[in-house]
């Protein structure tokens, strides 16, 4: 992988894992046309690199939201940031029993499966419609309903859902404010994000002496700032009801993706 390859997959990464199109979709079809020429090693480590830019980019835009929790849980009562601190836990909760039990399954989708994927964001294109009609409410983040966020992010998990769009739409039709659908489903995934990057390195499995660093290190300046860029933009396009758009968007590629991908099978 050359350096432009690199930062065009960290651009498309830092976008997409924060705009409600599918980041590990768009990694896919983005390997699909680039070519994906790294050895096994390198491209988990390249998967990491991103996803720890990703989430760095959400920790600084967040980031007064994330020291009123820390200062709230240091102050050891059930406040309103112990209590969102529990909603998070309870969010992950399926996602890690996905990825404890199921990770070999799951990554039996990750092979390049064009129409796959294409399907997937046809679905992801359903979920923006129908949460982009949804009635504005001033309604926080339940216990139940942080269950319920989680289950959708589990499911996310495959390439073509959308994380963001899951997350953020099965809020918004739970009856939960958009823009703290937002806070909720961007927070809810830093944990997750560390945890795995984490598993990963002490997995063994990461190769640290590739030819490929400098490009690693481009595609992680560039998925950072589109993060930065992505996740300040998706707050404001969640609170004016503007997901409609990226439902057509997910439409349209992923109907071009299951054209591609019975025509070049």
């Amino acid at each position: 992988m050359d350096t432009l390859d690199a930062i065009i997959l960290g651009i498309i990464q830092g976008l997409t894992e924060f705009l409600p199109v599918s980041s590990s979709g768009h990694l896919e079809l983005g390997k699909a046309i680039l070519g994906d020429d790294l050895v096994q090693e390198e491209s988990l480590l390249f998967t990491v690199v991103l996803h720890f830019a990703t989430a760095l980019s959400t920790i600084v835009v967040f980031r007064k939201d994330i020291w009123e929790i820390i200062r709230g849980l240091l102050q050891f009562k059930w406040n309103e940031e112990s209590q969102f601190s529990v909603k998070i836990i309870i969010s992950m909760l399926p996602a890690v029993f996905v990825g404890l039990f199921f990770e070999k399954q799951l990554e039996s989708f990750f092979g390049g499966n064009v129409r796959f994927v294409g399907f997937m964001l046809i679905i992801t294109a359903v979920l923006l419609y129908f949460a982009d009609k949804a009635k504005d409410t001033d309604k926080k983040v339940s216990l139940g309903n942080a269950f319920l966020v989680g289950i959708s992010q589990a499911i996310a998990m495959l390439p073509g859902i959308s994380r963001s769009g899951a997350t953020i739409s099965t809020s918004v039709l739970l009856g939960v404010d958009k823009s703290k659908a937002a806070r909720f489903s961007f927070l809810m995934v830093v944990p997750l994000i560390f945890g795995k990057i984490a598993k990963d390195l002490m997995s063994g499995e990461l190769n640290f002496d590739g030819e490929n660093n400098i490009a690693m290190g481009a595609g992680f300046i560039a998925s950072f700032i589109a993060g930065l860029v992505a996740c300040t933009w998706m707050i404001t396009l969640v609170r004016k009801s503007k997901l409609s758009y990226f439902a057509i968007y997910c439409l349209i590629i992923g109907l071009i993706s299951i054209i591609y991908g019975f025509t070049y099978p």
